[in-house]
């Protein structure tokens, strides 16, 4: 394990954290102000403060991919469910449940076997400017579909997140490398056209990450922890000259640490515990109408008599 390659994950460990801290922060926005809308969320200071956390995340992501390849970076990514969890708890007023221990266990075993297979060398391969734009086209179309109207938004949100976000890595790796490999000029045609299409991925996986928590943190954010990697790794094993090491034995690791992580990215999404239901003010919903013991008429009143027929 070389210098480049433990900074990577260093890095990569600090901004899981970030994540999760604005992943939590976002959900709390959500679950407040279910209905609420962009021009609604552009101006609430817990959004902004969501932003903060995320590009503080992406920031450190950034610098971790021109240091470690996308099969260490992204599969590191899975931290920021682990990290989620308990801080979820801890905002939430509540204990972390076992099932939640046992996934975090899972889920670092998972991620310890796959850095065992996935520590290689410091990138070098860039995506030509046909490759990004095909990986680009690809990925838009597929988070168009995932982001239709229909059942079981809040997953599929996440998916499109993920997903979105995993190109967006896969470009700014581009990005990084073609930038500082000082081959070309710094702001080449290439770098500007990839750093447009990372900013409107990383924007785009943003708002279906927030659109996603309206149904809760667990569920929407293992699926986007999934769906990240797996389109990153895709590319990188595919396009970037990425590769697994020790062969045949490495690729049996990687699959059993793969399985390991996924089930427990599963128990994490589904050991919090079933949180009571608000009030009906509080979701933004009418009370219910509690009947009410009729009130009696009041007595009659006598007329009152004309002081001139008294006289």
């Amino acid at each position: 394990m070389n210098a480049a390659f433990s900074l990577a994950v260093v890095l990569s460990l600090f901004s899981g954290v970030a994540y999760a801290a604005a992943a939590v922060a976002q959900e709390r926005l959500a679950s407040r102000s279910p209905g609420a809308g962009l021009l609604r969320m552009l101006g609430s200071g817990a959004w902004w403060w969501a932003v903060l956390l995320n590009a503080s995340a992406a920031l450190l992501h950034v610098v971790a991919l021109k240091y470690g390849p996308l099969t260490v970076v992204q599969p590191l990514g899975a931290l920021t469910l682990v990290a989620a969890v308990p801080l979820g708890a801890r905002v939430a007023g509540r204990r972390v449940s076992a099932a939640e221990w046992q996934g975090t266990a899972f889920t670092l075993a998972g991620l310890a076997t796959l850095l065992a297979t996935a520590s290689g060398p410091a990138p070098d391969d860039v995506l030509s400017p046909a490759e990004a734009l095909t990986v680009a086209g690809t990925a838009a179309l597929l988070i168009g579909l995932l982001s239709r109207p229909g059942a079981r938004p809040g997953l599929r949100h996440a998916t499109a997140s993920g997903l979105a976000s995993g190109v967006a890595s896969a470009l700014t790796q581009t990005v990084t490398v073609a930038a500082t490999d000082r081959s070309g000029p710094l702001l080449s045609v290439q770098v500007i056209g990839v750093a447009v299409l990372v900013a409107a991925f990383a924007t785009g996986g943003l708002l279906l990450s927030q659109t996603a928590y309206k149904g809760g943190l667990g569920g929407p954010l293992a699926m986007v922890t999934l769906a990240n990697p797996v389109a990153a790794a895709l590319i990188g094993l595919s396009l970037l000259g990425e590769h697994l090491q020790g062969g045949a034995t490495g690729i049996l690791t990687a699959l059993a640490g793969a399985a390991l992580a996924a089930w427990g990215v599963v128990l994490l999404s589904r050991g919090a515990p079933e949180q009571p239901e608000p009030s009906g003010k509080a979701h933004g919903r009418p009370e219910p109408l509690r009947r009410r013991a009729p009130v009696p008429p009041p007595p009659p009143q006598p007329e009152p008599v004309d002081a001139r027929l008294v006289a």
